[in-house]
């Protein structure tokens, strides 16, 4: 039995939210080198910013004291992930996982955002 499904709740926009400890370092790696753009912020200074890039969200938190979780916390779906893995080498940024095609389907890799956060990218083979 799905109680949820069951009542008629639907879901709607759901987006992964990022623990940062420097907002403007965040802010510049994903905007300027990824290519989001920032729809939303909060906070004098800003604790809480929202980016979006076609069809992806994303939510900053700032969080100072942010210690890095040794597993994927966000996954990406692009539709040119050896481009996205060039610049991420290209930018210096940590490759967890090389850039592989995975029996399931995708081809992809896992990097770690300036903040330590584990991304992994994929594109459906």
């Amino acid at each position: 039995m799905n109680d949820i499904a069951e009542n008629g709740v639907k879901f709607g926009r759901i987006a992964v939210m990022l623990p940062v400890k420097d907002m403007i370092r965040a802010h510049d790696f994903y905007c300027n080198v990824l290519g989001f753009r920032k729809t939303f912020e909060n906070g004098n200074p800003v604790g809480f910013m929202i980016l979006k890039r076609d069809a992806g969200e994303l939510h900053l938190t700032l969080q100072p004291q942010h210690k890095q979780a040794h597993f994927n916390v966000a996954h990406m779906m692009v539709d040119d992930v050896d481009a996205l893995h060039a610049l991420c080498q290209q930018h210096g940024l940590r490759i967890i996982k090389s850039l592989q095609d995975k029996d399931y389907g995708l081809r992809a890799f896992v990097f770690e955002d300036p903040d330590g956060n584990r991304i992994d990218v994929g594109q459906p083979i």
